[in-house]
């Protein structure tokens, strides 16, 4: 992937809210607001990235009822 190259879930449909990513093949993984690109971007490590991934696929960011 080169460096100016986001990508967006095919699951996040047309409503405009969106995060993208880029760096998925480099060392440093990047995230940002699909709505405003010119933004703020945030900036992982892989390490950083797979801990993250690893949570949402264990259901650790799920949304509980009932919770603030």
């Amino acid at each position: 992937m080169l460096r100016g190259d986001w990508i967006k879930s095919t699951l996040s449909g047309f409503n405009g809210n969106c995060v993208e990513v880029a760096g998925l093949a480099e060392d440093t993984i990047r995230v940002r607001d699909s709505k405003n690109p010119r933004g703020g971007v945030l900036s992982f490590t892989t390490a950083e990235w797979d801990a993250f991934i690893g949570g949402v696929r264990m259901g650790e960011f799920d949304r509980k009822p009932g919770a603030l």
